[in-house]
Parts: C-alpha cells; sequence; structure tokens
C-alpha cells in the first residue's frame, strides 16, 4: 500500500505518515554514530566512519564532517544526502540546539553517556576525552583507532578572536586515542 506514497517527501499516506521521511530516519539510526560536545571554549565534533569493506578505498576528505561557515561546522549521521544533522535537523525539517547530542547507531546510549557525564565548562581537551570515551562505549566496533573516526572542532583562535575551524589529522587522532587510553597496541611483525 505504501508505494504510491513513497516517492515523494511531500506526499502523505492516508495514514498521515510521510514515507520518505521514515526511510531516511531508519537509516540514520543504522549509520555510523556522530556526536558533538559545548565546550567552554569551542565546540567539539566526533564522527564514526563506517568502513563497509576492507577493499572499499577509504575517502581522504572528510567524511562525517562538514565546515558550513567561517564559523558553523556539522557533523552528520548517515549517508549524506538523507543525513541527520548534528544540530539534530532530521530530514522531516525539525531542528534543536544542544550542549552534547548524538546522533546514528546506539544514539540512545551515547546520549544517555552524555547526559551522565556533561558538565558546564568543559575545556576543548575534556570534551575531545568525553566524546571518544562516549564512542569507545556505544561503537559497534570492538575498537578504536584512527581510521574509523573524524573530530573537527571549532573554536576561538587566543588572541586574534578568530573563529577557527580544525579537522584532526590522522596521527593526531591517534595521539588523542593513545593518550586516552582507548587505542590498541600495535600489533607484533
Amino acid at each position: 500500500m505504501s508505494r504510491r506514497y513513497d516517492s515523494r517527501t511531500t506526499i502523505f499516506s492516508p495514514e498521515g505518515r510521510l514515507y520518505q521521511v521514515e526511510y531516511a530516519m531508519e537509516a540514520i539510526g543504522n549509520a555510523g554514530s556522530a556526536l558533538g560536545v559545548l565546550a567552554a571554549d569551542g565546540v567539539v565534533l566526533v564522527g564514526e566512519k563506517k568502513v563497509t569493506s576492507k577493499l572499499l578505498q577509504t575517502s581522504r576528505s572528510a567524511e562525517k564532517m562538514y565546515k558550513i561557515d567561517s564559523h558553523l561546522a556539522c557533523a552528520v549521521a548517515g549517508i549524506m544526502s538523507d543525513a541527520n544533522i548534528l544540530l539534530n535537523t532530521d530530514p522531516s525539517g525539525n531542528y534543536s540546539g544542544w550542549k552534547a547530542a548524538a546522533v546514528g547507531a546506539n544514539s540512545q546510549a551515547a546520549q544517555s553517556m552524555l547526559k551522565q557525564d556533561y558538565r558546564d565548562g568543559l575545556t576543548r581537551e575534556e570534551a575531545v576525552a568525553l566524546a571518544l570515551k562516549v564512542l569507545s562505549k556505544t561503537m559497534d566496533s570492538t575498537s578504536l583507532t584512527a581510521e574509523k573516526l573524524e573530530l573537527a572542532e571549532v573554536f576561538l583562535q587566543p588572541g586574534t578572536g578568530e573563529v577557527q575551524y580544525q579537522v584532526c589529522s590522522p596521527e593526531a587522532m591517534g595521539k588523542l586515542l593513545a593518550k586516552a587510553g582507548l587505542s590498541q597496541p600495535a600489533p607484533e611483525a
């Protein structure tokens, strides 16, 4: 019955449902997690990159983090075409702002941990540690690696006060994971 009503986002079914929005929300719920944490000196965004096959060449460009403007960035969960932006704008157009939020797979568990561990006045360094801790406990993967995560920060440049958007390199991500005690030791040859 839904076939006639699921080809457009603006056509309601007789039950009052928008199937395209429901399909997109389902895809987002199964996608890699993305979360954001507000710090006193900026915002930290972290996203899980889902690697579907070892044979698939991974993108060198950002997959989950996007700079929208000089002062605005977002993290997404899901396929970009129907992604759920971490501002919590869902495909239906509803939005809300948060001090800490998670979307994607296991977002309920991540949101619960954020609610428990978040406190006002976190530094960016503490926000990074919190975000990595939450992802380590909620990701479907058994171990965190720099290849499975993306991290970006938006903050005011000390001294100049200019807004800075910075994406963490894989090397820096590896160091952050090691510092947080979340990385696996390198396999021995």
